[in-house]
């Protein structure tokens, strides 16, 4: 399972908290995705699955036109929704929650986000939809199109354990992340492989 986070969006850009809101990609953005397309080009997929937020679709888009395929929209692989904090820039959030955002500071944890999904029910959510995909597809490559903390799960449960909102991954826009399945077992292969871009296209992670 290739696992690709979205590239930049035009509120990765301007380091706003997106979760399920539907910002588009940028101009750098809609690049990165050529490249991604161009890194895997040639390579032959038995699934490819992205989640529907714009961001996630369009680069999936972009990599399906130099792969030959058309991505199917899966909502369960949205990101996290971050109630009270979506649409808002960190020093926003600090200055409306200052409570909340001291703990996420002191310990990040899904639960802390005022209105939000929460890490359980995220969790469970993205699990559940990772193990549809593996149960339909037993053999072959999957090419997955997602969000950081959707990636994070998946990396997260492949070692055996929960992630609660924890970023001891670095998942860069734009990045390749591969977890291989063999005899039931989840290994990881690769995490933010980001070969294909260059220098300047580099983004730093963040939530979304």
């Amino acid at each position: 399972m290739i696992l690709v986070r979205h590239g930049q969006s035009t509120w990765n850009r301007e380091h706003r908290i997106q979760g399920q809101l539907d910002p588009p990609l940028s101009g750098e953005g809609r690049r990165q995705a050529e490249l991604l397309g161009r890194r895997l080009a040639g390579r032959r997929f038995t699934g490819f699955f992205a989640s529907d937020l714009k961001r996630a679709f369009e680069t999936a888009e972009a990599i399906g036109s130099a792969i030959g395929l058309d991505p199917e929209p899966r909502p369960a692989l949205r990101e996290i929704y971050l109630g009270e904090w979506e649409g808002l820039r960190t020093e926003e959030i600090a200055q409306r929650f200052p409570e909340a955002w001291a703990r996420w500071n002191d310990e990040p944890d899904w639960d802390v986000v005022p209105g939000g999904e929460g890490a359980d029910r995220f969790e469970t959510r993205v699990v559940a939809a990772l193990d549809a995909i593996l149960e339909g597809h037993s053999h072959g490559d999957l090419l997955v199109v997602t969000h950081g903390g959707v990636i994070q799960v998946a990396l997260h449960r492949a070692v055996g354990r929960p992630s609660h909102g924890l970023f001891p991954f670095k998942i860069q826009n734009a990045s390749i992340s591969l977890i291989e399945h063999p005899d039931g077992r989840m290994v990881i292969a690769g995490s933010n492989d980001i070969a294909h871009l260059e220098p300047a296209l580099v983004t730093e992670p963040g939530p979304g």
